[in-house]
């Protein structure tokens, strides 16, 4: 019997293929991050210069708020930080090295 992953996606033996699976599904997340942001913003900008040109530029404070959450997210998925055998034996070796 097969086993799925949460998103309907049948798991895979293959451990490169379950990463990139993984990383797929995150950068769809983020592509509709951006889009959610550029929609929401846009419309607050709409509704601030169709009743209050004059006064001011209060969607700045969502813009601003919402773009930093929106590069963390981003830097996290795109980064290449992600955890591979590289990088954890390089950690285990360095514990090992400090005795953490």
């Amino acid at each position: 019997m097969r086993t799925y992953h949460p998103a309907g996606v049948p798991a895979d033996p293959d451990p490169v293929r379950s990463r990139a699976i993984r990383q797929l599904h995150q950068k769809r997340g983020v592509q509709a991050h951006v889009l959610v942001f550029v929609l929401s913003n846009v419309a607050q900008v709409v509704v601030w210069w169709a009743y209050t040109p004059d006064q001011f530029f209060w969607p700045l404070w969502s813009i601003l708020g919402w773009g930093v959450g929106l590069v963390f997210h981003i830097w996290a998925v795109y980064s290449g930080a992600q955890l591979d055998e590289a990088r954890i034996e390089r950690e285990m070796r360095r514990m090992e090295r400090t005795g953490d």
